[in-house]
């Protein structure tokens, strides 16, 4: 069975009443490629947070959230001792020194207990705090982490179902296309033959050698027969539906087999000088350009 590239999966978890969420996001990709977004704490654990992604997920442009929903309460402050004396100290000899100047500042600052509330609405002296996650939490983490990652091969075998589903039917399109195109090619040689053969004898003050035209027929015929490509086209056809039951990953298999289908029904095409078999080839083609196009979101 295959799975689709494309995924989603979130999970969320309490720890210490403060709740984490993890949130991965999967798309389409030759190659493994994730891009993390973490808290500052769990840099550290990026080399084992991507070493456990490319084990489950395999394949894909891949980006992983991890963040804690803070609330906001006074334990996110504190105030800068250093700024705060730093105006204290400013503010309590200007106010000395210009006693008698009555401006908005000596009027604030009249009284040595007006002073302190002023200063705390000066800038930089009530700081957030940037809280950092627990170490001892990675554990935590590290199964809301797998817990993501298995929603996220759920949503990919889903997708893949869908895509499996769409990816067979175009197979079996084509296969119904070579069984009416299998006995047409073996009309067609006996029809071409026998056209050359009328046409020749049809020549006037010519001197022909039997022997020899039969020769030259069945030379001519090897290179106009399609036979082994249609042998092979059904190999290959059953090969890709084999394939496609086969545990996920198998999606760069089936391209390549889906190039194998491509040369052989690109080979018949330029063989066929039949106007019935050229329609059935566009339409194999047509059929197959459908599987190219989904192949490319294949795991």
């Amino acid at each position: 069975m295959i799975n689709s590239m494309t995924g989603y999966g979130r999970s969320e978890f309490v720890i210490n009443s403060e709740l984490y969420c993890i949130e991965i996001k999967t798309l389409n990709s030759k190659h493994i490629d994730v891009n993390l977004k973490t808290p500052s704490i769990y840099r550290q654990r990026e080399s084992e947070i991507r070493q456990i992604i490319a084990k489950n997920l395999k394949r894909g442009k891949i980006d992983v959230f991890i963040w804690q929903q803070k609330k906001q309460n006074i334990s996110n402050y504190k105030i800068n001792t250093e700024m705060l004396n730093l105006y204290y100290k400013q503010a309590s000899d200007f106010n000395k020194e210009r006693n008698k100047n009555q401006t908005w500042l000596t009027r604030l600052l009249k009284r040595e207990k007006d002073i302190l509330p002023a200063i705390l609405n000066m800038p930089d002296i009530v700081q957030k705090v940037e809280d950092e996650t627990s170490k001892d939490n990675w554990k935590e983490i590290r199964q809301g982490l797998i817990i993501a990652i298995e929603s996220v091969k759920n949503f990919r075998e889903q997708e893949g179902a869908k895509l499996q589903s769409d990816i067979v039917g175009a197979i079996n399109n084509i296969k119904k296309l070579h069984k009416i195109l299998t006995p047409i090619s073996k009309k067609r040689i006996d029809r071409v033959k026998n056209k050359l053969k009328n046409n020749i004898m049809q020549l006037e003050g010519v001197s022909i050698d039997i022997n020899r035209l039969e020769q030259e027929l069945i030379y001519y015929l090897e290179k106009q027969d399609i036979n082994e490509e249609i042998v092979r086209l059904e190999a290959h056809l059953d090969y890709f539906l084999s394939v496609i039951k086969e545990d996920s990953p198998n999606g760069k298999k089936l391209g390549f087999i889906s190039q194998e289908l491509g040369r052989e029904i690109n080979t018949i095409g330029s063989k066929a000088s039949d106007l019935e078999m050229q329609k059935l080839v566009v339409k194999m083609k047509d059929e197959l350009e459908k599987i190219k196009e989904q192949l490319l979101n294949v795991l």
